[in-house]
């Protein structure tokens, strides 16, 4: 059960950096095609996704080192104590 939860979280990682990136990449691709705007307007697009993409990173990796002080934090039942 332990390493489905970690698995959970490292899909999470994933997807937290690569949708963005993919997201906005795609979208600037779109965009640029639609409009036929110059290539500005995609590398303004990858640089947001980038941006996206570490800030998403940041989140994930914060909420992962939450969860494994969490798990350091062993608490002494009433039997267990000396």
């Amino acid at each position: 059960m332990k390493d489905l939860h970690l698995l959970v979280w490292i899909t999470q990682l994933g997807l937290s950096v690569a949708a963005p990136l993919a997201g906005f990449t795609l979208l600037g691709v779109y965009l640029q095609r639609r409009f036929q705007t110059g290539k500005w307007l995609i590398l303004a697009f990858v640089i947001v996704g980038l941006l996206s993409a570490v800030s998403g990173l940041r989140e994930t990796l914060k909420v992962l080192e939450r969860q494994g002080k969490k798990k350091d934090e062993t608490v002494i039942g009433f039997n267990q104590h000396e």
